[in-house]
C-alpha cells in the first residue's frame, strides 16, 4: 500500500515539474519570440542560383562567391549596382575576354537565379558586418592624439587654414570619432586623375569615375576616344 502511494506521489510530482517546465518555456517564447527557432523558407531562385553558380562559376570565383582565381563577387560593385541581372547577365553572356573569362551559354532563368544568389550572398555579408553597439570605441580608433596635434601645427600645415578654436571648434558634435577618422582617411569628393593610353600612343587624361575588381581603371573620357587600357 505504501509503495503504491509513493508511486502516485512521484507521478504527481513529475507531472507538476513537467507542467512547470512547459509553462516556463511558453513564457520565454512570449517574452522573447526571437529566441525561439524560426524556420525560414529558402528562396527557390537563390537555391537554384547557388547550384548553377557552383557548376558554372565556382571554379574561378569560389564555390561561395568569395573569390579564387577570379575576383570576390560578394563585395563586387558590379553586383551591388545590378538590378535583376541587368549587369550580371551582360557579363555572363559576353564574358570578360581581357580578364580571361569566357562567355557562358546559360538560359535566361539561370542568369536570373545566379543574380538572385549573388544578391543574397551580398546581403548576408552586409548583415553580418555590423559593429556591436557595446564594442569598445578605442579598438576602432587608431593613431596618437599628441602626434596628430604636432602634425596639425607643424609639418601638416593644417593650422594655416583651420583652427581647433575656430572652424573646427564644434566638429565633434557633428561627427562621431570613428566617422571623423574615416572622413580624414578617405575624404569624399576627391577624384583621382587617370591617364589612358590609346592604341595610337596618344594619352588622354580624365577623372576616375569607376574602379572595381574587374576593371583596373575606368576614366571619364571625351566622346570618341574609344575603349582602351587605362593606367595610373
Amino acid at each position: 500500500m505504501k509503495t503504491r502511494q509513493h508511486r502516485l506521489t512521484s507521478q504527481r510530482q513529475l507531472a507538476k515539474a513537467t507542467l512547470l517546465f512547459i509553462t516556463v518555456l511558453f513564457l520565454l517564447f512570449v517574452e522573447h519570440p526571437r529566441a525561439w527557432p524560426q524556420s525560414e523558407t529558402p528562396d527557390p531562385a537563390v537555391e537554384r542560383g547557388h547550384k548553377t553558380f557552383q557548376q558554372s562559376c565556382g571554379f574561378c570565383h569560389g564555390l561561395d562567391a568569395t573569390g579564387a582565381r577570379a575576383p570576390d563577387l560578394v563585395r563586387s560593385p558590379l553586383v551591388a549596382h545590378d538590378v535583376k541581372g541587368d549587369k550580371i547577365g551582360e557579363v555572363i553572356r559576353l564574358g570578360r575576354p581581357d580578364k580571361g573569362m569566357p562567355p557562358l551559354v546559360l538560359a535566361e532563368q539561370q542568369v536570373l537565379d545566379i543574380a538572385a544568389y549573388l544578391h543574397a550572398r551580398a546581403t548576408e555579408a552586409l548583415n553580418s558586418s555590423g559593429v556591436p553597439s557595446k564594442y569598445p570605441l578605442e579598438k576602432l580608433l587608431t593613431g596618437n592624439a599628441e602626434a596628430g596635434k604636432t602634425f596639425f601645427n607643424g609639418a601638416g600645415g593644417c593650422k594655416g587654414c583651420h583652427s581647433p578654436a575656430g572652424d573646427l571648434a564644434t566638429i565633434a558634435t557633428k561627427y562621431s570619432p570613428v566617422e571623423l577618422q574615416s572622413r580624414m582617411l578617405y575624404p569624399g569628393g576627391k577624384h583621382t586623375i587617370a591617364v589612358v593610353t590609346l592604341t595610337s600612343g596618344e594619352q588622354v587624361k580624365g577623372p576616375l569615375a569607376h574602379a572595381d575588381d574587374f576593371f583596373s581603371l575606368c576614366a571619364t573620357l571625351p566622346v570618341g576616344t574609344g575603349h582602351s587600357r587605362a593606367s595610373k
